[in-house]
């Protein structure tokens, strides 16, 4: 049960982060370097398909640590760790072998990363720790 909490919460505010972020900063960063390159519309399942396995690493990588310290430290250390080398593959391999990426989208894009898993390990830690607490009590 803790590992479907983990992941619920972290599915759900990853997937919430990132709406802020790609309705926020989608036009102003990505579409002014990228342009016609961008698809006209999102094609929504290879973005199911990421929005359903990212927090699988979230909550593996970052929530379980965390919860077996119980201390939301991990939460944000490995958060941070994995958001950044998750972006990173894909902004480096960008930078690498498109013309068009920039240095700009690579490093807004990766501290980006960074920062969102860690708030989400943070968020899912803190929820899971308290379902977890709330289901002991109640049994």
């Amino acid at each position: 049960m803790i590992y479907v909490v983990a992941y619920g919460v972290s599915l759900l505010a990853f997937a919430a982060l990132d709406a802020v972020w790609l309705s926020t900063m989608g036009a102003a960063l990505y579409r002014a370097t990228l342009g016609d390159l961008l698809a006209d519309k999102v094609r929504l399942m290879p973005a199911i398909i990421f929005y359903l396995a990212y927090p699988v690493g979230i909550a593996v990588f970052a929530v379980m640590p965390a919860l077996r310290a119980d201390s939301f430290f991990p939460a944000v250390g490995y958060g941070l760790l994995f958001g950044a080398l998750a972006y990173a593959t894909y902004d480096l391999t960008n930078f690498a072998t498109l013309r068009v990426w920039s240095v700009q989208i690579t490093v807004v894009d990766i501290v980006y990363g960074a920062a969102a898993s860690a708030v989400t390990a943070v968020l899912a830690f803190l929820a899971t720790r308290a379902v977890s607490g709330w289901l002991a009590g109640a049994s």
